[in-house]
């Protein structure tokens, strides 16, 4: 073997060592996808940080290319990833924008699903189970009287618009948005959000059957009562009973619908 072979042999056998070491699995080609998602990630978190701010467009994909030292290929990439999220809009001939999360745009797809799958909608009504009672305890303990005032409010235009026939989905939805905001924790009011817009479609479904605006009035009465007791273990049992007859409504079989939940009695 000549000098310069052994040479080579050598390096081949330490090169083997150091990548058999420890954190060796860090040090790997990384592939062109994990780049775009890295970057996406990055901008994800300087839009969030206000770094890149809204109205503002960002950095042209050239520069950011040259920022990030990567190809504009993987910026366009990570640019698609985030327009998919609705975190990016790209405006022609003006660039590319950060915009606001849209709570919408972000359940329409979970909500477009729960019209067509009832084992979803069944866990959802679960999720409601779990988390709706717990807002109507906290709320009990730090409810406002301007809160009750918006409540009984809301209570006055359900009872009127059942009087004449008509849908009270909007109320509905009302009632528990005040009911969270009750509770002075952005996060809660936040996911009642989100879990309104998911229960769009089941409202118009179930506020149609017979007896369950009735029903769904008589419900919310109970919660207000124990909210204004500021009695919060009653505000939970009202909200977890409120949510158990909506359910029941739900599953029971058409002619127990068409009287009003009550499997039996006529329709005379």
């Amino acid at each position: 073997m000549s000098l310069t072979s052994a040479r080579r042999a050598v390096k081949r056998a330490a090169a083997t060592r150091r990548r058999s070491g420890a954190g060796a699995g860090l040090i790997e080609p990384i592939k062109k996808t994990r780049v775009a998602e890295e970057i996406a990630d990055r901008i994800r978190v300087l839009i969030l940080g206000g770094a890149f701010a809204a109205g503002q467009p960002l950095p042209s994909e050239r520069a950011l290319a040259e920022r990030f030292g990567v190809s504009r290929g993987s910026i366009r990439d990570a640019f698609r990833t985030l327009e998919t999220i609705g975190l990016l809009v790209t405006r022609h001939g003006q660039g590319t924008f950060p915009q606001e999360l849209d709570v919408e745009r972000l359940v329409a797809p979970l909500a477009s699903a729960l019209s067509y799958r009832a084992d979803l909608q069944d866990e959802l009504m679960d999720v409601r189970r779990m988390f709706e009672p717990a807002v109507a305890r906290v709320a009990a303990t730090r409810i406002s009287d301007e809160d009750l005032v918006d409540l009984q409010r809301i209570l006055d235009a359900q009872r009127r618009k059942l009087k004449t026939g008509r849908s009270a989905i909007a109320e509905d939805t009302a009632f528990h948005e005040i009911l969270a905001r009750a509770t002075r924790n952005r996060v809660i009011v936040s996911i009642m959000a989100i879990l309104n817009d998911l229960l769009v479609e089941s409202r118009k479904l179930s506020l149609k059957q017979k007896g369950r605006p009735g029903r769904s009035i008589t419900g919310h009465e109970a919660v207000v009562a124990a909210l204004r007791q500021r009695d919060a273990h009653a505000a939970a049992e009202a909200m977890r009973t409120h949510i158990d007859q909506i359910a029941d409504i739900l599953h029971a079989p058409p002619s127990a619908q068409a009287t009003g939940g009550k499997p039996g009695v006529s329709h005379g």
